[in-house]
């Protein structure tokens, strides 16, 4: 039996803080109601560490005790574990508890082959995600509900919440002509959407002839953000360690495609960045200036011990949170990226084609070449997330 502990151990698993709504992920829905939804049928299971109910025991565990036929298990990036590091390839094995076989979703095959669907009859997906678009999760529950559609295999979504609130969206929608693996969902960079949602809104899209099913949470609205749930908290990947990181991922994300640090090596993930040329002092003044909502800046210099200059001193800046609600990440990175052209024009430098899948749109790589200002890239960002918030509405389950 896997344990509380050990979960916590790898994955940073912490016990619920006291809160007045408790909410059940659909994880907990299911097992409530005695996993019958999945009696007598082969189940293929795509999951990871995040799978948890709310005394931390894992979905593949309960569903096993319960007499569930579950005959695959599939992982994503970061492995079954989520221990993995960003963007190792893993490889297949097989679960010690339940002998089912893993398969890997990461790597040289980012779907299900037919072979490994052949006799399923259905496919359940519950993982955490984060709420940004090029968090890869939600494309691997995409390619997965593409591939059962071919191959006749029903299709079921255990919800969970989205862990920075349902109401916000942020970021210009996806181009038609980007396609990628962090870049899928014509959606804004900042969704809004659970997984379910996502679930329904890819079919339509795709107009996939897929029995979906999604198992709805119980008291779970969308103004809530994770902390606020009653769930049980375990990192959903190895660097987003806390709510702060998920709600800043948006934005803070977006510098991977540049030559900073996002303070994988530190201890503060997505929380910070910086480089070893970067004025952290002026910065911090200039986005502190700005006003921008619901955070702070302060200069701090960091040693990351890994990844992107790993070993070398970095200029830098903290974000301090101050009101969740209020932060826009996207704009961080916007007004940021078009300061350090400004101020580190010989330094800075971005992958324009790398930029333009995190963003989803040619427009801020533009505006940096311009030297156009953050305001007109941001106003244009708002447009499209604006008319996309019109149609929305028919997903949302919530």
């Amino acid at each position: 039996m896997r344990a509380a502990a050990a979960l916590a151990l790898l994955a940073g698993l912490a016990l619920p803080a006291s809160c007045a709504t408790m909410t059940l992920s659909g994880l907990d829905v299911l097992e409530r109601d005695g996993f019958k939804a999945l009696q007598n049928r082969r189940v293929g299971l795509i999951t990871n560490h995040t799978a948890i109910n709310l005394q931390g025991r894992h979905a593949a565990d309960l569903m096993h005790e319960a007499g569930v036929k579950l005959a695959a298990i599939f992982a994503p990036e970061h492995g079954f574990r989520g221990t993995e590091g960003h963007g190792a390839h893993i490889a297949h094995s097989s679960d010690a508890v339940t002998g089912a076989p893993i398969y890997s979703l990461y790597g040289k095959n980012m779907r299900p082959a037919p072979e490994q669907l052949a006799g399923l009859d259905i496919l359940v997906f519950d993982i955490q995600d984060v709420g940004a678009r090029f968090y890869t999760y939600l494309t691997t529950m995409g390619y997965a509900m593409e591939e059962a559609a071919k191959a006749g295999v029903d299709f079921m979504v255990l919800d969970r919440p989205n862990p920075i609130g349902g109401h916000a969206t942020e970021g210009p929608l996806l181009e038609p002509d980007i396609k990628a693996f962090t870049a899928y969902f014509p959606v804004p960079t900042r969704h809004g959407f659970t997984p379910g949602e996502m679930a329904f809104f890819h079919k339509d899209r795709m107009k996939l002839d897929l029995p979906l099913t999604v198992i709805r949470m119980s008291g779970w609205t969308r103004d809530m953000f994770f902390d606020e749930t009653g769930l049980v908290w375990t990192n959903p990947s190895p660097n987003i360690r806390s709510v702060e990181a998920e709600v800043l991922y948006p934005g803070i994300g977006c510098f991977e495609s540049t030559n900073l640090s996002v303070g994988r090596g530190t201890g503060s993930p997505f929380t910070w960045f910086g480089a070893p040329w970067l004025d952290g002092d002026r910065l911090a003044a200039d986005l502190n200036d700005i006003g921008l909502p619901g955070v702070e800046f302060r200069s701090a210099r960091k040693t990351p011990d890994s990844d992107v200059h790993a070993g070398k001193e970095c200029g830098g800046v903290d974000i301090l949170i101050k009101r969740k609600r209020d932060i826009k990440p996207l704009e961080i990175f916007v007004y940021a990226a078009s300061l350090l052209k400004k101020n580190h024009p010989g330094d800075f430098v971005y992958r324009p084609a790398e930029l333009r899948k995190m963003t989803g749109s040619g427009l801020l790589g533009a505006a940096l070449e311009k030297g156009s200002s953050a305001g007109a890239v941001i106003k244009k960002y708002n447009k499209e997330k604006a008319a996309f918030e019109k149609t929305r509405g028919k997903w949302l389950l919530y």
